[in-house]
Protein backbone atom coordinates (compact mmCIF):
# COMPACT_ATOMS: atom_id res chain seq x y z
CA UNK A 1 0.00 0.00 0.00
CA UNK A 2 0.89 3.44 -1.16
CA UNK A 3 -0.71 5.01 2.19
CA UNK A 4 -0.27 4.43 6.25
CA UNK A 5 -3.65 5.78 6.64
CA UNK A 6 -6.81 7.38 4.88
CA UNK A 7 -7.40 11.18 4.90
CA UNK A 8 -10.31 10.77 8.07
CA UNK A 9 -8.17 8.21 10.55
CA UNK A 10 -5.71 10.61 11.76
CA UNK A 11 -6.52 11.69 15.61
CA UNK A 12 -4.37 13.49 18.66
CA UNK A 13 -3.56 10.25 19.84
CA UNK A 14 -1.51 10.33 16.24
CA UNK A 15 0.34 13.31 16.94
CA UNK A 16 4.15 12.34 16.05
CA UNK A 17 4.08 9.38 13.71
CA UNK A 18 5.62 9.32 10.35
CA UNK A 19 2.33 9.07 7.67
CA UNK A 20 1.59 8.75 3.94
CA UNK A 21 -1.50 9.65 3.07
CA UNK A 22 -2.90 10.03 -0.63
CA UNK A 23 -5.98 11.82 -1.86
CA UNK A 24 -7.52 14.29 -4.37
CA UNK A 25 -7.00 17.94 -3.67
CA UNK A 26 -9.97 19.19 -1.93
CA UNK A 27 -9.04 22.87 -2.07
CA UNK A 28 -6.01 25.02 -1.48
CA UNK A 29 -4.83 28.23 0.30
CA UNK A 30 -1.59 30.15 -0.30
CA UNK A 31 -1.10 32.04 3.02
CA UNK A 32 2.82 33.22 2.24
CA UNK A 33 4.40 31.69 4.55
CA UNK A 34 2.96 28.23 4.32
CA UNK A 35 0.67 26.59 1.67
CA UNK A 36 -2.33 24.66 2.74
CA UNK A 37 -4.05 21.73 1.41
CA UNK A 38 -7.12 19.50 2.08
CA UNK A 39 -6.69 16.56 0.84
CA UNK A 40 -9.61 14.45 0.68
CA UNK A 41 -10.51 10.93 0.24
CA UNK A 42 -14.02 8.49 0.79
CA UNK A 43 -12.90 8.33 4.58
CA UNK A 44 -12.63 12.40 5.33
CA UNK A 45 -10.17 15.11 4.98
CA UNK A 46 -6.85 16.00 6.32
CA UNK A 47 -5.33 19.27 6.55
CA UNK A 48 -1.30 19.27 4.84
CA UNK A 49 0.55 22.22 5.65
CA UNK A 50 3.60 23.17 3.62
CA UNK A 51 5.89 25.20 5.61
CA UNK A 52 9.50 26.05 5.90
CA UNK A 53 10.12 22.60 7.51
CA UNK A 54 8.86 21.04 4.29
CA UNK A 55 11.95 22.92 2.32
CA UNK A 56 11.65 24.77 -1.35
CA UNK A 57 11.53 22.00 -3.43
CA UNK A 58 8.15 20.60 -1.87
CA UNK A 59 6.66 23.88 -1.66
CA UNK A 60 7.14 24.85 -5.12
CA UNK A 61 5.85 21.39 -6.06
CA UNK A 62 2.86 22.33 -4.34
CA UNK A 63 2.37 25.52 -5.49
CA UNK A 64 1.45 23.66 -8.99
CA UNK A 65 -1.17 21.67 -7.30
CA UNK A 66 -5.20 22.99 -8.48
CA UNK A 67 -7.97 21.03 -7.17
CA UNK A 68 -9.16 17.34 -8.38
CA UNK A 69 -4.74 16.66 -8.46
CA UNK A 70 -3.93 12.54 -7.11
CA UNK A 71 -1.11 12.73 -4.53
CA UNK A 72 0.32 11.23 -1.88
CA UNK A 73 2.23 13.04 1.20
CA UNK A 74 4.62 11.56 3.43
CA UNK A 75 5.36 13.46 6.97
CA UNK A 76 4.38 13.84 10.70
CA UNK A 77 1.47 14.44 12.21
CA UNK A 78 1.53 17.64 14.28
CA UNK A 79 -1.30 19.32 16.94
CA UNK A 80 -2.75 22.40 15.21
CA UNK A 81 -1.90 25.69 16.36
CA UNK A 82 -4.16 27.02 19.30
CA UNK A 83 -7.37 28.90 18.21
CA UNK A 84 -7.06 26.85 14.68
CA UNK A 85 -8.86 23.44 15.46
CA UNK A 86 -11.54 22.72 13.36
CA UNK A 87 -14.21 20.63 15.56
CA UNK A 88 -16.69 20.00 13.21
CA UNK A 89 -14.27 17.30 11.25
CA UNK A 90 -13.02 14.55 12.60
CA UNK A 91 -9.51 15.44 11.90
CA UNK A 92 -9.96 19.06 13.27
CA UNK A 93 -7.19 18.71 16.12
CA UNK A 94 -4.34 17.73 13.50
CA UNK A 95 -2.13 18.69 10.55
CA UNK A 96 -0.23 17.13 8.47
CA UNK A 97 3.74 18.86 7.77
CA UNK A 98 5.05 16.70 4.92
CA UNK A 99 8.57 15.86 4.04
CA UNK A 100 7.55 14.52 0.98
CA UNK A 101 5.32 15.02 -1.97
CA UNK A 102 3.95 13.08 -4.94
CA UNK A 103 1.46 14.20 -7.89
CA UNK A 104 -0.29 10.66 -8.94
CA UNK A 105 -2.13 12.97 -11.52
CA UNK A 106 -2.78 16.10 -12.65
CA UNK A 107 -6.73 17.00 -13.37
CA UNK A 108 -7.87 19.53 -15.78
CA UNK A 109 -10.17 21.97 -13.94
CA UNK A 110 -13.19 20.01 -13.10
CA UNK A 111 -16.80 21.31 -14.15
CA UNK A 112 -18.08 21.96 -11.19
CA UNK A 113 -15.83 21.52 -7.44
CA UNK A 114 -16.95 18.17 -5.50
CA UNK A 115 -16.74 19.58 -2.21
CA UNK A 116 -18.69 22.66 -3.35
CA UNK A 117 -21.89 23.42 -1.18
CA UNK A 118 -23.63 24.33 -4.44
CA UNK A 119 -24.42 22.17 -6.21
CA UNK A 120 -24.53 21.93 -10.44
CA UNK A 121 -27.83 21.07 -12.01
CA UNK A 122 -28.66 17.51 -12.67
CA UNK A 123 -27.73 17.28 -16.06
CA UNK A 124 -24.18 18.14 -15.80
CA UNK A 125 -23.61 16.10 -12.34
CA UNK A 126 -24.49 12.96 -14.42
CA UNK A 127 -22.20 13.82 -17.24
CA UNK A 128 -19.74 14.09 -15.55
CA UNK A 129 -20.48 11.47 -12.74
CA UNK A 130 -17.36 10.34 -11.51
CA UNK A 131 -16.68 13.53 -10.17
CA UNK A 132 -20.49 13.94 -9.12
CA UNK A 133 -19.25 10.29 -6.88
CA UNK A 134 -16.85 11.76 -5.48
CA UNK A 135 -18.90 13.97 -3.30
CA UNK A 136 -18.85 13.38 0.26
CA UNK A 137 -22.97 13.49 0.28
CA UNK A 138 -22.60 11.32 -2.68
CA UNK A 139 -20.64 8.67 -1.49
CA UNK A 140 -22.80 9.03 1.76
CA UNK A 141 -25.51 7.61 0.30
CA UNK A 142 -23.57 4.55 -1.85
CA UNK A 143 -22.01 3.77 2.04
CA UNK A 144 -25.54 3.57 3.05
CA UNK A 145 -26.95 1.29 0.02
CA UNK A 146 -23.80 -1.17 1.05
CA UNK A 147 -24.91 -1.02 4.37
CA UNK A 148 -28.55 -1.67 3.27
CA UNK A 149 -27.14 -4.83 1.07
CA UNK A 150 -24.97 -5.96 3.17
CA UNK A 151 -27.83 -5.95 6.63
CA UNK A 152 -30.20 -7.74 3.72
CA UNK A 153 -27.69 -10.31 2.90
CA UNK A 154 -26.74 -10.66 6.78
CA UNK A 155 -30.42 -11.33 7.87
CA UNK A 156 -31.39 -13.63 4.85
CA UNK A 157 -28.95 -16.09 5.09
CA UNK A 158 -29.35 -16.11 9.05
CA UNK A 159 -32.65 -17.49 8.25
CA UNK A 160 -31.34 -20.31 5.98
CA UNK A 161 -32.12 -18.76 2.54
CA UNK A 162 -30.53 -19.79 -0.50
CA UNK A 163 -28.78 -16.87 -2.85
CA UNK A 164 -29.77 -17.64 -6.33
CA UNK A 165 -29.04 -16.28 -9.06
CA UNK A 166 -31.61 -15.96 -12.20
CA UNK A 167 -31.25 -15.36 -15.72
CA UNK A 168 -30.82 -12.06 -17.22
CA UNK A 169 -32.22 -13.63 -20.73
CA UNK A 170 -35.33 -15.13 -20.57
CA UNK A 171 -38.61 -14.98 -23.02
CA UNK A 172 -40.67 -11.79 -23.02
CA UNK A 173 -43.86 -12.61 -20.92
CA UNK A 174 -46.67 -9.93 -20.18
CA UNK A 175 -45.94 -8.62 -16.64
CA UNK A 176 -47.47 -4.98 -16.95
CA UNK A 177 -44.80 -3.35 -18.50
CA UNK A 178 -42.79 -3.43 -21.58
CA UNK A 179 -40.05 -5.63 -21.90
CA UNK A 180 -36.78 -4.68 -22.97
CA UNK A 181 -35.66 -6.76 -25.43
CA UNK A 182 -32.23 -8.60 -26.36
CA UNK A 183 -31.91 -9.83 -30.47
CA UNK A 184 -30.45 -13.23 -31.23
CA UNK A 185 -27.49 -13.10 -33.10
CA UNK A 186 -28.00 -17.19 -33.54
CA UNK A 187 -31.93 -17.19 -33.75
CA UNK A 188 -32.64 -14.30 -36.28
CA UNK A 189 -36.45 -13.17 -35.63
CA UNK A 190 -36.29 -14.17 -31.98
CA UNK A 191 -35.62 -12.39 -28.75
CA UNK A 192 -35.00 -12.83 -25.42
CA UNK A 193 -36.05 -10.19 -22.64
CA UNK A 194 -34.54 -8.57 -19.77
CA UNK A 195 -36.32 -9.56 -16.57
CA UNK A 196 -38.99 -7.17 -15.33
CA UNK A 197 -38.55 -9.36 -12.22
CA UNK A 198 -37.40 -12.88 -11.03
CA UNK A 199 -40.89 -14.12 -10.75
CA UNK A 200 -40.86 -16.70 -13.08
CA UNK A 201 -37.99 -18.26 -12.36
CA UNK A 202 -38.40 -18.01 -8.11
CA UNK A 203 -41.25 -19.59 -8.58
CA UNK A 204 -40.08 -22.71 -10.51
CA UNK A 205 -37.34 -22.76 -7.66
CA UNK A 206 -39.96 -22.98 -5.18
CA UNK A 207 -41.22 -26.46 -7.08
CA UNK A 208 -37.90 -27.09 -7.29
CA UNK A 209 -37.59 -27.58 -3.82
CA UNK A 210 -34.93 -24.89 -2.60
CA UNK A 211 -38.01 -23.57 -0.32
CA UNK A 212 -35.83 -20.38 0.59
CA UNK A 213 -34.65 -18.64 -2.09
CA UNK A 214 -33.25 -14.98 -2.26
CA UNK A 215 -31.40 -12.54 -4.56
CA UNK A 216 -30.23 -9.11 -4.84
CA UNK A 217 -31.44 -9.17 -8.61
CA UNK A 218 -31.15 -6.43 -11.07
CA UNK A 219 -34.69 -5.74 -13.19
CA UNK A 220 -35.56 -4.14 -16.15
CA UNK A 221 -38.93 -2.23 -17.25
CA UNK A 222 -39.28 0.18 -20.27
CA UNK A 223 -42.13 2.14 -19.11
CA UNK A 224 -42.41 5.78 -18.34
CA UNK A 225 -39.94 7.37 -15.93
CA UNK A 226 -40.68 9.34 -12.85
CA UNK A 227 -38.25 10.64 -9.79
CA UNK A 228 -38.66 7.61 -8.05
CA UNK A 229 -38.43 5.28 -10.80
CA UNK A 230 -35.54 4.10 -12.92
CA UNK A 231 -35.65 1.93 -16.20
CA UNK A 232 -33.32 -0.66 -14.38
CA UNK A 233 -33.38 -1.08 -10.88
CA UNK A 234 -32.32 -3.18 -8.20
CA UNK A 235 -34.56 -5.42 -5.84
CA UNK A 236 -33.97 -7.89 -2.49
CA UNK A 237 -36.18 -10.39 -4.35
CA UNK A 238 -37.47 -13.45 -1.95
CA UNK A 239 -40.00 -16.38 -2.39
CA UNK A 240 -40.78 -19.01 0.40
CA UNK A 241 -42.45 -22.47 0.69
CA UNK A 242 -44.96 -23.25 2.79
CA UNK A 243 -45.91 -20.49 3.67
CA UNK A 244 -49.36 -17.81 4.18
CA UNK A 245 -49.26 -13.63 4.06
CA UNK A 246 -48.43 -13.44 7.92
CA UNK A 247 -45.28 -15.41 7.57
CA UNK A 248 -43.93 -13.27 4.80
CA UNK A 249 -45.05 -10.24 6.65
CA UNK A 250 -43.70 -11.47 9.77
CA UNK A 251 -40.22 -12.01 9.00
CA UNK A 252 -40.09 -8.50 6.70
CA UNK A 253 -41.19 -7.28 9.75
CA UNK A 254 -37.88 -8.29 11.40
CA UNK A 255 -35.83 -7.60 8.96
CA UNK A 256 -37.30 -3.91 9.12
CA UNK A 257 -36.95 -3.72 12.59
CA UNK A 258 -32.98 -4.84 12.34
CA UNK A 259 -32.08 -2.21 9.46
CA UNK A 260 -33.88 0.62 11.08
CA UNK A 261 -31.89 -0.41 14.47
CA UNK A 262 -28.51 -0.54 12.85
CA UNK A 263 -28.75 1.80 10.26
CA UNK A 264 -31.14 4.71 11.49
CA UNK A 265 -30.67 4.33 15.33
CA UNK A 266 -34.61 4.19 15.45
CA UNK A 267 -36.32 1.41 17.37
CA UNK A 268 -39.64 -0.19 15.86
CA UNK A 269 -42.22 -1.93 17.25
CA UNK A 270 -42.83 -5.18 15.92
CA UNK A 271 -45.62 -6.27 14.87
CA UNK A 272 -45.85 -3.66 12.09
CA UNK A 273 -49.34 -2.09 11.87
CA UNK A 274 -51.73 -3.21 8.93
CA UNK A 275 -54.47 -1.97 7.28
CA UNK A 276 -56.83 -3.37 4.66
CA UNK A 277 -56.70 -1.90 0.77
CA UNK A 278 -60.67 -0.67 1.32
CA UNK A 279 -59.62 0.89 4.53
CA UNK A 280 -56.66 2.55 3.04
CA UNK A 281 -58.30 4.01 0.25
CA UNK A 282 -61.33 5.35 2.61
CA UNK A 283 -59.22 6.76 5.28
CA UNK A 284 -56.45 8.54 2.73
CA UNK A 285 -57.29 7.66 -0.35
CA UNK A 286 -54.42 6.32 -1.31
CA UNK A 287 -52.71 2.44 -1.31
CA UNK A 288 -49.36 3.56 0.32
CA UNK A 289 -50.42 6.15 2.97
CA UNK A 290 -48.09 8.38 4.91
CA UNK A 291 -48.59 7.41 8.39
CA UNK A 292 -46.51 10.54 9.97
CA UNK A 293 -49.23 12.34 10.47
CA UNK A 294 -53.21 12.61 10.45
CA UNK A 295 -55.56 14.37 8.39
CA UNK A 296 -57.70 11.50 7.22
CA UNK A 297 -60.55 11.73 4.94
CA UNK A 298 -63.79 12.37 5.92
CA UNK A 299 -67.10 11.33 3.88
CA UNK A 300 -70.11 13.87 4.31
CA UNK A 301 -72.14 12.02 0.93
CA UNK A 302 -74.76 11.41 3.69
CA UNK A 303 -75.07 14.83 4.98
CA UNK A 304 -74.83 16.29 1.00
CA UNK A 305 -77.88 14.82 0.36
CA UNK A 306 -79.59 16.89 2.70
CA UNK A 307 -78.00 20.53 1.30
CA UNK A 308 -79.27 22.91 -1.40
CA UNK A 309 -76.03 23.56 -2.52
CA UNK A 310 -76.17 21.63 -5.99
CA UNK A 311 -72.88 20.26 -6.93
CA UNK A 312 -72.87 17.99 -3.08
CA UNK A 313 -76.75 17.40 -3.70
CA UNK A 314 -76.16 16.16 -7.49
CA UNK A 315 -72.97 14.14 -6.91
CA UNK A 316 -74.79 12.32 -3.59
CA UNK A 317 -78.28 11.38 -5.68
CA UNK A 318 -75.66 10.51 -8.69
CA UNK A 319 -73.85 7.65 -6.53
CA UNK A 320 -70.51 9.59 -6.74
CA UNK A 321 -69.21 10.80 -3.25
CA UNK A 322 -68.34 14.09 -1.22
CA UNK A 323 -65.20 13.49 0.74
CA UNK A 324 -62.97 15.98 2.45
CA UNK A 325 -60.18 17.17 4.77
CA UNK A 326 -59.84 19.23 7.56
CA UNK A 327 -56.04 21.19 7.52
CA UNK A 328 -56.12 22.22 11.55
CA UNK A 329 -55.56 25.86 12.02
CA UNK A 330 -54.90 26.64 8.41
CA UNK A 331 -57.55 29.13 7.73
CA UNK A 332 -55.31 32.23 8.09
CA UNK A 333 -52.77 30.73 5.81
CA UNK A 334 -54.54 30.48 2.77
CA UNK A 335 -56.82 33.65 1.21
CA UNK A 336 -58.99 33.14 -1.72
CA UNK A 337 -56.08 33.82 -4.05
CA UNK A 338 -54.27 30.38 -2.31
CA UNK A 339 -58.17 28.78 -2.29
CA UNK A 340 -58.08 29.34 -6.14
CA UNK A 341 -54.92 28.25 -6.81
CA UNK A 342 -55.88 24.69 -4.66
CA UNK A 343 -58.97 24.18 -6.66
CA UNK A 344 -56.92 24.81 -10.05
CA UNK A 345 -54.42 22.40 -8.80
CA UNK A 346 -57.25 19.56 -8.13
CA UNK A 347 -59.07 20.49 -11.04
CA UNK A 348 -56.49 20.35 -14.07
CA UNK A 349 -54.48 17.67 -12.35
CA UNK A 350 -56.59 15.36 -11.02
CA UNK A 351 -59.88 16.09 -13.01
CA UNK A 352 -62.05 17.39 -10.11
CA UNK A 353 -64.69 18.85 -10.53
CA UNK A 354 -64.17 21.75 -8.35
CA UNK A 355 -63.23 22.47 -4.32
CA UNK A 356 -65.23 23.22 -2.10
CA UNK A 357 -64.07 24.91 1.11
CA UNK A 358 -64.86 26.95 4.61
CA UNK A 359 -63.35 28.54 7.01
CA UNK A 360 -63.82 27.91 10.59
CA UNK A 361 -64.70 30.65 12.20
CA UNK A 362 -65.44 31.33 16.47
CA UNK A 363 -67.79 29.34 17.74
CA UNK A 364 -67.64 26.78 15.43
CA UNK A 365 -69.81 28.33 12.80
CA UNK A 366 -68.46 27.76 8.91
CA UNK A 367 -67.25 30.48 6.83
CA UNK A 368 -67.73 30.33 2.87
CA UNK A 369 -69.68 31.57 0.01
CA UNK A 370 -71.18 28.57 -0.18
CA UNK A 371 -72.54 28.45 3.61
CA UNK A 372 -76.08 30.21 2.20
CA UNK A 373 -76.78 26.89 0.95
CA UNK A 374 -76.78 25.12 4.17
CA UNK A 375 -78.98 25.49 6.97
CA UNK A 376 -77.15 26.17 10.78
CA UNK A 377 -78.07 22.42 11.37
CA UNK A 378 -76.28 20.76 8.84
CA UNK A 379 -73.27 23.18 8.89
CA UNK A 380 -73.08 21.90 12.75
CA UNK A 381 -72.88 18.46 11.74
CA UNK A 382 -70.29 18.68 9.09
CA UNK A 383 -68.30 20.72 11.54
CA UNK A 384 -68.56 17.71 14.38
CA UNK A 385 -67.92 14.73 11.66
CA UNK A 386 -64.65 17.24 10.43
CA UNK A 387 -63.71 17.58 14.11
CA UNK A 388 -63.52 21.19 12.85
CA UNK A 389 -62.13 24.11 15.67
CA UNK A 390 -61.69 27.69 15.06
CA UNK A 391 -58.61 28.43 12.66
CA UNK A 392 -59.64 25.42 10.91
CA UNK A 393 -59.67 25.39 6.70
CA UNK A 394 -62.01 22.48 5.61
CA UNK A 395 -61.51 21.40 2.06
CA UNK A 396 -63.74 19.27 -0.11
CA UNK A 397 -64.56 17.26 -3.39
CA UNK A 398 -67.71 16.13 -4.93
CA UNK A 399 -67.12 13.63 -7.99
CA UNK A 400 -66.51 9.91 -8.63
CA UNK A 401 -64.88 7.92 -5.44
CA UNK A 402 -61.39 7.41 -7.26
CA UNK A 403 -61.19 11.27 -8.05
CA UNK A 404 -62.02 12.40 -4.56
CA UNK A 405 -59.24 9.59 -3.63
CA UNK A 406 -56.62 11.45 -6.16
CA UNK A 407 -57.04 14.68 -5.60
CA UNK A 408 -57.73 14.79 -1.88
CA UNK A 409 -54.46 12.32 -1.24
CA UNK A 410 -52.28 14.94 -3.70
CA UNK A 411 -53.86 17.83 -1.24
CA UNK A 412 -53.26 15.57 2.02
CA UNK A 413 -49.42 15.32 0.76
CA UNK A 414 -49.09 19.00 0.03
CA UNK A 415 -50.19 20.06 3.02
CA UNK A 416 -47.71 17.73 4.72
CA UNK A 417 -45.03 19.14 3.36
CA UNK A 418 -46.04 22.54 3.16
CA UNK A 419 -46.94 22.93 6.68
CA UNK A 420 -44.27 21.07 8.01
CA UNK A 421 -46.97 18.65 10.00
CA UNK A 422 -44.23 15.45 10.57
CA UNK A 423 -40.50 15.20 11.30
CA UNK A 424 -38.38 14.55 8.22
CA UNK A 425 -35.84 12.19 10.20
CA UNK A 426 -38.82 10.16 11.48
CA UNK A 427 -39.08 6.68 9.19
CA UNK A 428 -42.89 5.07 9.44
CA UNK A 429 -43.50 1.32 8.48
CA UNK A 430 -47.13 -0.12 7.76
CA UNK A 431 -48.54 -2.85 5.32
CA UNK A 432 -51.32 -2.61 3.38
CA UNK A 433 -52.80 -6.10 2.88
CA UNK A 434 -56.46 -7.74 0.93
CA UNK A 435 -55.71 -6.14 -2.19
CA UNK A 436 -58.31 -6.55 -5.05
CA UNK A 437 -57.77 -9.18 -7.13
CA UNK A 438 -58.68 -7.55 -10.56
CA UNK A 439 -59.21 -4.19 -11.88
CA UNK A 440 -61.04 -3.05 -14.85
CA UNK A 441 -58.72 -2.17 -17.96
CA UNK A 442 -59.87 1.30 -18.51
CA UNK A 443 -59.33 0.77 -22.81
CA UNK A 444 -60.44 -3.10 -23.05
CA UNK A 445 -62.81 -2.14 -20.14
CA UNK A 446 -61.78 -6.42 -19.67
CA UNK A 447 -60.21 -7.66 -16.00
CA UNK A 448 -56.27 -6.77 -15.22
CA UNK A 449 -54.38 -8.25 -12.45
CA UNK A 450 -53.80 -5.63 -9.74
CA UNK A 451 -50.34 -6.85 -8.93
CA UNK A 452 -49.74 -9.88 -11.81
CA UNK A 453 -51.37 -12.94 -13.01
CA UNK A 454 -49.48 -15.23 -10.41
CA UNK A 455 -51.27 -13.82 -7.44
CA UNK A 456 -53.30 -15.99 -5.66
CA UNK A 457 -57.11 -15.10 -4.09
CA UNK A 458 -57.90 -15.28 -0.47
CA UNK A 459 -59.27 -19.02 -0.20
CA UNK A 460 -62.24 -17.68 1.27
CA UNK A 461 -62.76 -15.71 -1.85
CA UNK A 462 -62.18 -18.49 -4.40
CA UNK A 463 -66.03 -18.93 -5.47
CA UNK A 464 -65.94 -15.32 -6.43
CA UNK A 465 -63.44 -15.90 -9.56
CA UNK A 466 -66.69 -17.70 -10.80
CA UNK A 467 -69.70 -15.16 -9.39
CA UNK A 468 -68.48 -12.02 -9.00
CA UNK A 469 -64.23 -11.29 -9.93
CA UNK A 470 -64.48 -7.35 -9.07
CA UNK A 471 -65.13 -8.19 -5.23
CA UNK A 472 -62.51 -11.04 -5.10
CA UNK A 473 -59.72 -10.19 -2.57
CA UNK A 474 -55.97 -11.26 -3.00
CA UNK A 475 -53.62 -12.69 -0.58
CA UNK A 476 -51.67 -9.50 -1.41
CA UNK A 477 -49.41 -6.44 0.70
CA UNK A 478 -47.30 -3.95 0.40
CA UNK A 479 -44.43 -2.48 2.47
CA UNK A 480 -44.84 1.42 2.96
CA UNK A 481 -42.54 3.60 4.08
CA UNK A 482 -43.06 7.18 4.44
CA UNK A 483 -46.02 6.87 2.39
CA UNK A 484 -43.77 5.31 -0.57
CA UNK A 485 -44.31 1.44 -1.94
CA UNK A 486 -40.90 -0.14 -0.58
CA UNK A 487 -41.93 -3.68 -1.58
CA UNK A 488 -44.58 -5.76 -2.57
CA UNK A 489 -45.75 -9.48 -2.57
CA UNK A 490 -48.43 -11.93 -2.78
CA UNK A 491 -49.17 -15.69 -2.23
CA UNK A 492 -48.74 -17.62 -5.42
CA UNK A 493 -50.65 -19.99 -7.58
CA UNK A 494 -49.77 -23.34 -6.70
CA UNK A 495 -52.71 -25.13 -8.01
CA UNK A 496 -52.46 -25.28 -12.17
CA UNK A 497 -56.56 -24.63 -12.69
CA UNK A 498 -56.97 -22.17 -10.69
CA UNK A 499 -53.79 -20.40 -12.73
CA UNK A 500 -55.42 -21.38 -15.80
CA UNK A 501 -59.11 -20.17 -14.17
CA UNK A 502 -57.01 -16.75 -13.35
CA UNK A 503 -55.75 -16.71 -16.97
CA UNK A 504 -59.02 -16.40 -18.73
CA UNK A 505 -60.41 -13.80 -16.70
CA UNK A 506 -57.44 -12.02 -17.75
CA UNK A 507 -58.52 -12.66 -21.30
CA UNK A 508 -55.56 -15.04 -21.64
CA UNK A 509 -56.97 -18.35 -23.71
CA UNK A 510 -55.24 -22.05 -23.73
CA UNK A 511 -53.48 -21.77 -26.21
CA UNK A 512 -52.09 -18.32 -25.33
CA UNK A 513 -51.20 -19.61 -21.72
CA UNK A 514 -49.38 -22.28 -23.17
CA UNK A 515 -47.72 -20.31 -25.53
CA UNK A 516 -46.66 -17.22 -23.05
CA UNK A 517 -46.59 -19.21 -19.95
CA UNK A 518 -46.51 -23.65 -21.03
CA UNK A 519 -43.05 -23.82 -18.91
CA UNK A 520 -44.67 -22.52 -16.06
CA UNK A 521 -47.89 -24.60 -15.96
CA UNK A 522 -45.54 -27.57 -16.76
CA UNK A 523 -43.93 -26.89 -13.65
CA UNK A 524 -47.03 -26.58 -11.54
CA UNK A 525 -47.84 -29.90 -12.46
CA UNK A 526 -45.30 -31.60 -11.09
CA UNK A 527 -46.08 -31.05 -7.39
CA UNK A 528 -45.90 -27.30 -6.09
CA UNK A 529 -45.69 -26.24 -2.93
CA UNK A 530 -47.73 -23.47 -1.43
CA UNK A 531 -45.45 -20.37 -1.76
CA UNK A 532 -45.05 -16.78 -1.72
CA UNK A 533 -42.86 -13.89 -1.94
CA UNK A 534 -42.50 -10.01 -2.08
CA UNK A 535 -39.84 -7.54 -3.32
CA UNK A 536 -38.26 -5.04 -2.21
CA UNK A 537 -36.85 -1.96 -3.95
CA UNK A 538 -33.63 -1.61 -2.23
CA UNK A 539 -32.89 1.94 -4.54
CA UNK A 540 -36.44 2.97 -2.80
CA UNK A 541 -35.14 2.05 0.68
CA UNK A 542 -32.13 3.90 0.07
CA UNK A 543 -33.96 7.08 -1.05
CA UNK A 544 -35.98 6.73 1.75
CA UNK A 545 -33.47 5.76 4.93
CA UNK A 546 -31.09 8.63 3.09
CA UNK A 547 -34.19 11.36 3.48
CA UNK A 548 -33.29 12.17 -0.38
CA UNK A 549 -36.37 13.14 -2.71
CA UNK A 550 -34.64 11.23 -6.05
CA UNK A 551 -34.16 7.70 -6.51
CA UNK A 552 -31.39 8.78 -9.26
CA UNK A 553 -29.11 9.89 -6.45
CA UNK A 554 -29.08 6.15 -4.73
CA UNK A 555 -27.76 4.83 -8.02
CA UNK A 556 -23.92 5.10 -8.89
CA UNK A 557 -25.21 5.29 -12.60
CA UNK A 558 -28.58 5.72 -12.92
CA UNK A 559 -30.44 7.08 -16.72
CA UNK A 560 -32.07 10.63 -17.05
CA UNK A 561 -36.23 10.73 -17.38
CA UNK A 562 -35.67 9.99 -20.94
CA UNK A 563 -33.65 6.73 -20.11
CA UNK A 564 -30.46 8.15 -21.22
CA UNK A 565 -27.30 7.71 -19.72
CA UNK A 566 -25.47 11.07 -19.98
CA UNK A 567 -22.12 9.84 -19.14
CA UNK A 568 -21.31 7.19 -21.84
CA UNK A 569 -24.62 8.57 -24.37
CA UNK A 570 -25.88 5.43 -24.52
CA UNK A 571 -28.31 4.67 -25.89
CA UNK A 572 -26.21 5.16 -28.87
CA UNK A 573 -26.25 3.57 -32.77
CA UNK A 574 -24.40 1.08 -33.65
CA UNK A 575 -22.13 -0.74 -36.20
CA UNK A 576 -24.33 -1.82 -39.49
CA UNK A 577 -21.95 -5.10 -39.42
CA UNK A 578 -23.93 -5.58 -35.44
CA UNK A 579 -27.34 -4.94 -36.97
CA UNK A 580 -26.73 -7.36 -40.36
CA UNK A 581 -25.69 -10.10 -38.52
CA UNK A 582 -28.25 -9.86 -35.99
CA UNK A 583 -30.83 -9.62 -39.03
CA UNK A 584 -31.95 -5.84 -38.02
CA UNK A 585 -32.54 -3.02 -40.12
CA UNK A 586 -33.73 0.16 -39.36
CA UNK A 587 -36.05 2.21 -40.92
CA UNK A 588 -34.32 5.88 -41.76
CA UNK A 589 -38.10 7.50 -40.34
CA UNK A 590 -37.81 5.82 -37.52
CA UNK A 591 -34.03 6.26 -36.82
CA UNK A 592 -33.68 7.77 -32.82
CA UNK A 593 -32.01 11.12 -33.15
CA UNK A 594 -29.33 11.52 -30.60
CA UNK A 595 -29.23 13.18 -27.09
Amino acid sequence: MIRSHTCGELRAENIGQEVTLCGWVDSYRDHGGGLFIDLRDRYGKTQIVFGPESGPENQESARTLRSEFVVAVAGKVAHRPEGTTNPRLATGEIEVHPQRLMILNKSLTPPFQPGAKELPNEDLRLKYRYLDLRRPEQQATMLLRHRIIRGMRAFFDEHDFVDVETPMLGRSTPEGARDYLVPSRIHHGSFYALPQSPQLYKQILMIAGYDRYVQVARCFRDEDLRADRQPEFTQLDMEMSFVDSDDIIGLIDGLVARLAKEVLGQEVKLPLPRMTYDEAMERFGHDAPDLRFGMELVDITDLAKETDFRVFRATADGGGRVRGINVKGAAANYSRKGIDELTNYVMQDFAAKGLAWFKVEEGRTLASPIAKNFSPALLGKIAERTAAQPGDLLLFVADQFEVTCKALYALRKRFGEELKLYDPNTKNFSWIVEFPMFARDEESHCWAAMHHPFTAPRPQDLPLLASDPGKCRAQAYDLVINGSEAGGGTIRIHDPQVQQQVFGLLGIDPAQARERFGFLLDALAYGAPPHGGIALGIDRWVMLFGGLDNIRDCIAFPKTQKATDLMTEAPGPVDPQQLRELGIQIRASEAPSRR
